[in-house]
C-alpha cells in the first residue's frame, strides 16, 4: 500500500476526530449545561473529559506528527503559506483548547459535588462555563480553518 495513501488517510482521521469530538463535546456539555440538573451535567462531563483524553488528545499530539511527514513526503516546505498559516491556527487552537481541558474538569467537579449535596451549582460553575464558551468558538472556528486550509491549499503569503 502506498506510504503517502496511508498518512493521508491517518492525518484525514486525525482532522475528523478533532472536528467530530470538539463538536461532540461542545454540543454534550451545551445540552446537559442547558438542564441545569447537577447530576445531568457531572455525568456528561465525566464522559467528555473522558473523551477528550482519549480521542481529542490523541489526535492532538499524531496530527502535526501525520502533517509533518505527510510534507516531507510530498516535498512540501512548513514555510509554505497555508501550511505555516495551518500550523499558527493549530497553536491557537491549542492555546484555546487546554484550558477548555481544565475547565471541563473543574466544571465536572462543581456538578459532581453539587449533585452529591443536593445543592444548586454555585455561580462560579456558571462563570466557568462562559468561559469555556467563549474559549471553544474560536478554537473550533480555527479547526475548520484549517481544515479548509488542508482542502483548498491557497496560494498565500505568510512571511
Amino acid at each position: 500500500m502506498d506510504p503517502d495513501l496511508i498518512l493521508r488517510w491517518l492525518h484525514v482521521i486525525g482532522a475528523c476526530v478533532l472536528l467530530g469530538t470538539g463538536a461532540g463535546i461542545a454540543f454534550f456539555m451545551l445540552m446537559a449545561h442547558r438542564t441545569a440538573d447537577a447530576r445531568i451535567i457531572a455525568h456528561t462531563a465525566r464522559i467528555v473529559v473522558l473523551a477528550d483524553m482519549l480521542f481529542t488528545a490523541t489526535a492532538v499530539v499524531l496530527q502535526p506528527v501525520t502533517g509533518a511527514l505527510l510534507a516531507w513526503r510530498l516535498g512540501w516546505s512548513l514555510t509554505e503559506g497555508w501550511i505555516a498559516l495551518s500550523l499558527l491556527l493549530y497553536v491557537l487552537t491549542g492555546v484555546f483548547w487546554l484550558p477548555v481541558v481544565w475547565i471541563q474538569v473543574r466544571l465536572r467537579n462543581y456538578a459532581a459535588q453539587a449533585a452529591v449535596s443536593g445543592v444548586e451549582l454555585p455561580p462560579a460553575y456558571g462563570r466557568l462555563f462562559r468561559i469555556w464558551l467563549a474559549c471553544g468558538v474560536p478554537a473550533f472556528a480555527a479547526v475548520l480553518l484549517i481544515l479548509w486550509l488542508m482542502l483548498a491549499r491557497p496560494d498565500i503569503a505568510v512571511f
